[in-house]
Order: structure tokens, then C-alpha cells, then sequence
């Protein structure tokens, strides 16, 4: 399948400050990323706080321009493109649903102002056409008419993802991606708000990226998973195979820590330090809490490794066997 978006080797450094005023650490939120994503498929991405997921979105949307490597949209590198094509390219081409409605939706603007927004900035049809989109979108994510007057501040938190939803739908987007769309939302709502994307991914063969660190609403939503770790992938797999059949511990710890009701196991422990991001370890980033490390973890980052399965591959020199249960692996002794 051809991708509508593909990320080679990409690199993202911050600068950040630490300790007097005129120092400033490297922070390195993405190394060597290597991400495709064909139309109508659904990737989450999964990972601690701090591991890059919201930095890889960015690179996707063109908002972060990596410091190295490449990103294609539609088989065009983005950032050999003139700015203002650039801008015209991922404006039509990608939409993009943020963590919180509250702060990503403008306050002072009614409901059908913000999504006709999209359709005036880019010369959409004709007033009346216009109009006619405002009324579809809110229909295509369950807003009633009546709300189309309402400020934002009149909304629940649901009403405004919907409508936040609706924006980033307005122009037809062959991309969207979802950067913890349900995270800030009532538990009531949230199952909601991901059936909604569920039904809009279907119905529309949306490529979407979901972003999350609860590894089981991503297992849910997703086609392929996506692990990151300090920055790095370090395992992509198959949706229906990140549970019992990941390869890569630190993917066994993550599921381990997300409470299930109907198969509860205890979480995996991790012991050791978590590392910085501003000077990361040696070798492999995950071995500093690792039960499997040795020194070959310290030595070098290992390659991806593909398993049985196609689509799944993996980045560990002492990855899980691929048919021992998490829930064996969370009685061993770190």
C-alpha cells in the first residue's frame, strides 16, 4: 500500500535550559523514527510521559521540522516544498484532534464559525456550500443543530471534542492525527469519543495515528502499535498481538500496568533509574530498568529483529519469547 505518510530516520533535538542562564542542554526527543502509515489504516502510538509520542505527531503534521531526516506526505518531502505550498499542502491534507478542546478550540467563536474556519482559509465552495459543510460535520459527529450558535464554554467537554473533531474533518483530510483526544475528558465520555473515531475511521478510510499512553485503548482502536521509549521505536506490532506476543520488554511492562477488569495480572516491576532525555544512556535507552540487560544492552542499540508474524519487528538484543504470557513474565523476580 502506498503511504500517505512515511517519516524516515528522523531526529528531533530541543534545546532546553538547566542550571545557569546561559546553559542550554540538548534534549533529544526523537531518534532514528522510522513510521509509515497507509490510507484507512488506524497506528497507535504508546509510551511513558517524556518518550516522544507528541513529538513524532508533530513531525507528522509539519508542525516539527526534524533536525535530520525526511518526511513524506502523499510521496513529497515536506520540507523541500515552498512554505507557503507547504502550508496549503498539510492545511487541506492533514487534520489534527489535540489532548484538551478546552485550550484547542477559540473561546470567543460560535460552534459554526470554527468549522467554517477551515473551509475560508482554503476558498471551499461557495457561501451556501460552505454552510451546507458546517451543517454535515456537526451531523457526521453527533452535535445537534441547536448548538451550532453555542460558544464553546457553553459545551461539555464531549460536545467540544466532537467539535474539535468536525474541524480537523472539515477539508477531507487524507491524515488525521489524535494526540490523547480522550485523555482530558470524563471517563463517561470517553468511550464516546473513541467509538466516534472508531465509526469516522471507518466510514471516511481515514489514516489515522492515535496517540495515548494507555496501551489498551490504543490495542482497541489500532491496526499496528507503536512502542516508543526515551525517543526511540522500539517495537511495532500487529494490534491483536501486543499483549501475549510483543517481543519487547518494555512493551510487556506497559501492558502489564494497565488494569484489566475481566484478566487482571500484577504489573511487571521496573527497577532502576528512569534516564533523562538530555543525556541518555549507552546502548539501549530500556536497560538502565530492565530485568533481561547485560553489558551487550550497554554496548550498542540493537536493529529491529522481525518476528514470526509479519509487521511486527522489534529493536532488543534479549527480546520475550513470543508465546510466554505477560502474566508470567509479572511473577519473575526483576
Amino acid at each position: 500500500m502506498t503511504a500517505v505518510v512515511e517519516v524516515r530516520d528522523a531526529h528531533v533535538v530541543h534545546r532546553a535550559r538547566s542550571g545557569g542562564l546561559l546553559r542550554r542542554d540538548r534534549v533529544y526527543a526523537l531518534t532514528g523514527a522510522d513510521l509509515a502509515v497507509a490510507a484507512g489504516e488506524t497506528v497507535g502510538v504508546v509510551g511513558e510521559s517524556g518518550c516522544g509520542k507528541s513529538t513524532l505527531a508533530r513531525v507528522l503534521v509539519g508542525i516539527q521540522r526534524p533536525v535530520s531526516g525526511s518526511v513524506a506526505f502523499q510521496g513529497r518531502d515536506l520540507w523541500a516544498m515552498p512554505p507557503g505550498e507547504r502550508r496549503a499542502t498539510l492545511g487541506a491534507g492533514v487534520g489534527m484532534i489535540f489532548q484538551d478542546p478546552s485550550t484547542a478550540l477559540n473561546r470567543r467563536l460560535a460552534v459554526h464559525r470554527i468549522l467554517r474556519d477551515p473551509l475560508d482559509v482554503h476558498g471551499r465552495g461557495s457561501g451556501a456550500e460552505r454552510a451546507d459543510r458546517v451543517r454535515e460535520l456537526m451531523s457526521l459527529v453527533g452535535l445537534p443543530r441547536a448548538l451550532a450558535d453555542a460558544l464553546p464554554g457553553q459545551l461539555s467537554g464531549g460536545q467540544r471534542q466532537r467539535v474539535a473533531i468536525a474541524r480537523a474533518l472539515a477539508l477531507d483530510p487524507a491524515l488525521v492525527v489524535a494526540d490523547e483526544p480522550t485523555s482530558a475528558l470524563d471517563v463517561s465520555v470517553r468511550a464516546q469519543i473513541l467509538n466516534l473515531l472508531l465509526d469516522l475511521k471507518e466510514r471516511l478510510g481515514l489514516a489515522l495515528v492515535f496517540v495515548s499512553h494507555d496501551i489498551q485503548t490504543v490495542r482497541r482502536m489500532s491496526d499496528r502499535v507503536i512502542t516508543m521509549y526515551l525517543g526511540r521505536i522500539v517495537e511495532e506490532t500487529p494490534a491483536d498481538r501486543v499483549t501475549d506476543a510483543a517481543r519487547h520488554p518494555y512493551t510487556r511492562a506497559l501492558f502489564s500496568a494497565t488494569p484489566g477488569l475481566l484478566d487482571p495480572i500484577d504489573p511487571i516491576p521496573l527497577t532502576g533509574p528512569v534516564p533523562s532525555a538530555t543525556r541518555p544512556p549507552s546502548g539501549c535507552p530500556f536497560r538502565t530498568r530492565c530485568w533481561k540487560a547485560d553489558h551487550l544492552c550497554a554496548e550498542a542499540m540493537p536493529d529491529f529483529s522481525a518476528a514470526s508474524r509479519p509487521g511486527h519487528r522489534y529493536r532488543c538484543h534479549h527480546p520475550v519469547e513470543e508465546d510466554q504470557p505477560t502474566r508470567d513474565l509479572a511473577r519473575q523476580e526483576p
